[in-house]
C-alpha cells in the first residue's frame, strides 16, 4: 500500500476576486489566468505526479461536491463534503480522521486548491523529499518562500538559521508564525533574512497531526474522535453534519502550528503565489508598455496607465484616463475600484448584499 496521501482544502469563497469569483463558482474553480485549466486541476495534476490519484481526497463544501467531480473526474468518495465553512482546523480534522480510516499508516501533503506554482518538477522534489523527512518524524512540517518584496498579504514563518537539520537542505526549526504583517514591520521581516512567507502549504504523518490536534484542539479532536469508526460508513454524513456545529471556526495556523514546539519549515522556491488579489495577477499575466494587464476583453485603451482589465470578451470596451485602477465586468456586476483600496472589496460586497440581498454574491 502506497502511504503517501494529498489533502486539497477547496472549500474558500474566494471573494477577493469578486465579482468573477462567485458562491456558485468561486476562485478554485475557474480559469482566470486563462491556462485551460481551473486552479483546482492545476493543484490535482501538480499532485497526480506525486501520489495516486486514489489517494487524493478534496474537502469541499456541499454546494461544490459536484463540481469537483465535474473538473477533476475524481472518484466521488474522496471528495469530503463540509456541512458549513468552519476554516481550516475542521476541514483538516475531518481530512485526518478520514484518510486515518484508509491507512493509519498515511503521510499527507495538505495544499489549499488555489495556489500557483511555477517551477513544478521542483516543487514535486521538494514534497517528495519533505514525505521522506516527516514518515518518521514526528513533526509539523510547512513549506516557506523566502520573500522578495515586503508583502503585507502573506503571513510570516521565522526560522532559526542556526539549527538547520542535519542531513536535509533548507530544513530549519520554526522560532515564530506571524499573521499578516502591517508594511512597517513587513520590511522588517524582509530585512532580518529569517522570515520566510508561510506558502499554507503542509507535509506531516497522520499520527503527528492527531497527536497535535489532542493536544492543542482537544475539543475538536474529540467530537471527530467520537465517530472515527462512522467516517468512511454510510453514517459519515450524518456524523460530520452534528460534528461541524460543535467544531469553532479556526484557522490551523491559529489553532495548532503557532503554538506547537515540533514545527519545521523547507525554504523551497517552487515560483509559488496564493494569488489572492487582483493585484497579484500583474505578476503572471502580460503587461503593456504602460503597465496595464489585461486579464480578458476586447480593449480600446487610450492614456491609461497601471491597470488591471477583466472584460467580457464578447463586449468592445473603450476606456481613456484611468491610472492604477481594477475594471471587471461580468454579465450583470460592473466592478471599478482604485488598486490602493482593493482591500475593501470585502467591504463594498456586504453592502451589496445589504441591499440586494444573495443574488449578486
Amino acid at each position: 500500500m502506497d502511504n503517501r496521501y494529498v489533502l486539497i482544502m477547496a472549500g474558500g469563497v474566494g471573494s477577493r476576486f469578486w465579482p468573477l469569483s462567485r458562491r456558485e463558482k468561486p476562485k478554485q474553480f475557474l480559469d482566470i489566468l486563462g491556462t485551460g485549466e481551473t486552479f483546482i486541476q492545476q493543484t490535482f495534476r501538480r499532485f497526480r505526479a506525486i501520489c495516486p490519484v486514489e489517494n487524493i481526497y478534496v474537502v469541499t463544501s456541499y454546494e461544490h461536491k459536484n463540481l469537483v467531480i465535474e473538473q477533476l473526474g475524481i472518484n466521488p468518495s474522496n471528495v469530503l463534503a463540509e456541512p458549513f465553512r468552519r476554516n481550516t482546523a475542521p476541514c483538516l480534522a475531518y481530512g485526518t480522521f478520514r484518510i486515518l480510516a484508509e491507512n493509519p499508516d498515511s503521510v499527507m501533503a495538505v495544499t489549499p486548491a488555489d495556489h500557483i506554482i511555477v517551477k513544478e518538477e521542483e516543487f514535486c522534489r521538494v514534497i517528495k523529499e519533505s514525505i521522506d523527512f516527516v514518515k518518521g518524524n514526528d513533526v509539523l512540517l510547512t513549506l516557506g518562500i523566502k520573500p522578495d518584496r515586503p508583502e503585507t498579504g502573506y503571513g510570516y514563518i521565522q526560522a532559526d538559521l542556526k539549527k538547520p537539520v542535519e542531513g536535509h537542505q533548507n530544513l530549519l526549526k520554526v522560532k515564530t508564525f506571524t499573521e499578516k504583517p502591517d508594511i512597517d514591520l513587513a520590511r522588517i521581516f524582509l530585512q532580518s533574512g529569517d522570515f520566510y512567507w508561510n506558502s499554507g502549504i503542509f507535509i506531516w504523518n497522520v499520527r503527528s497531526i492527531l497527536k497535535a490536534f489532542e493536544k492543542y484542539l482537544p475539543d475538536m479532536y474529540s467530537a471527530f474522535d467520537e465517530g472515527r469508526n462512522l467516517i468512511g460508513s454510510v453514517q459519515e454524513e450524518s456524523f460530520i453534519g452534528r460534528t461541524y456545529t460543535e467544531c469553532r471556526n479556526i484557522s490551523i495556523d491559529y489553532g495548532i502550528m503557532e503554538k506547537a514546539d515540533n514545527v519545521y519549515v523547507k525554504c523551497a522556491d517552487i515560483g509559488w503565489s496564493d494569488l489572492g488579489t487582483w493585484s497579484s495577477l500583474n505578476d503572471h499575466s502580460a503587461i503593456d508598455r504602460r503597465g496595464n494587464s489585461v486579464i480578458s476583453g476586447n480593449l480600446f485603451s487610450y492614456d491609461n496607465r497601471g491597470n488591471i482589465f477583466n472584460l467580457p470578451s464578447d463586449k468592445v470596451a473603450v476606456i481613456q484616463g484611468l491610472n492604477d485602477y481594477i475594471v471587471v465586468e461580468t454579465d450583470d456586476i460592473l466592478l471599478i475600484v482604485k488598486k490602493e483600496e482593493e482591500q475593501n472589496i470585502k467591504n463594498y460586497l456586504d453592502d451589496v448584499k445589504r441591499e440586494t440581498g444573495d443574488q449578486y454574491l
